[in-house]
């Protein structure tokens, strides 16, 4: 088992149309996952034991703690939008991913593949043995956007910003009214 494809995500931080450097690192192409708590994920741990095996054949010889590749919303990332509830996933590449829809047209704009939509992702798994680092990790094929979601933007919409305002019909009297008439004896100061 080289390459999986997997279920439906909600899709967090991509950097999928250019790389993005973490912590002083190589930029890579990159993507969360969150996947429901309780969504069949067997094929992913299965990639992912694959590849340990692959790295460390005698069971024997295994580093007795591996980091992998699951994590968990509610624990790791409760202050995130999204995350409770949710596994979370992250698969990096050093080359750019291919991303299409789901007519299996390219998307070229980030605006149209965004934090909060949902894909589907094709991914291997590799184990690593780094600087005392060990585990295994998911490398990023391709992507496909599978339907839109609420964006994870952490911005309100201007409808949300400007709603009293729309309410409560401000009219030019209003204003009128709050400021009083102009004083025809005052100097006019403009600001």
């Amino acid at each position: 088992m080289d390459k999986v494809t997997t279920p439906e995500f909600r899709v967090s931080f991509p950097a999928v149309f250019e790389p993005v450097a973490f912590q002083g690192g190589q930029p890579k192409y990159s993507v969360t996952m969150l996947f429901p708590k309780g969504t069949n994920l067997d094929t992913l741990k299965a990639l992912a034991k694959a590849a340990v095996q692959a790295k460390w054949p005698d069971p024997n010889k295994r580093p007795k703690s591996l980091q992998h590749p699951f994590r968990d919303g509610d624990k790791d990332k409760p202050d995130l939008d999204g995350y409770a509830g949710h596994i979370f996933v992250k698969a990096t590449s050093k080359m750019r991913p291919g991303v299409i829809d789901s007519s299996m047209s390219d998307i070229i704009t980030p605006e149209d593949f965004y934090a909060g939509c949902y894909a589907k992702a094709s991914i291997t798994a590799y184990a690593y043995d780094t600087a005392g680092n060990r585990g295994v990790a998911f490398g990023l094929q391709n992507l496909m956007k599978t339907r839109d979601g609420e964006p994870f933007s952490g911005r309100s919409s201007a409808q949300e910003d400007f709603a009293d305002e729309a309410s409560a019909g401000v009219t030019q009297q209003d204003l009128s009214d709050v400021l009083g008439e102009p004083d025809p004896n005052e100097e006019d100061i403009p600001f």
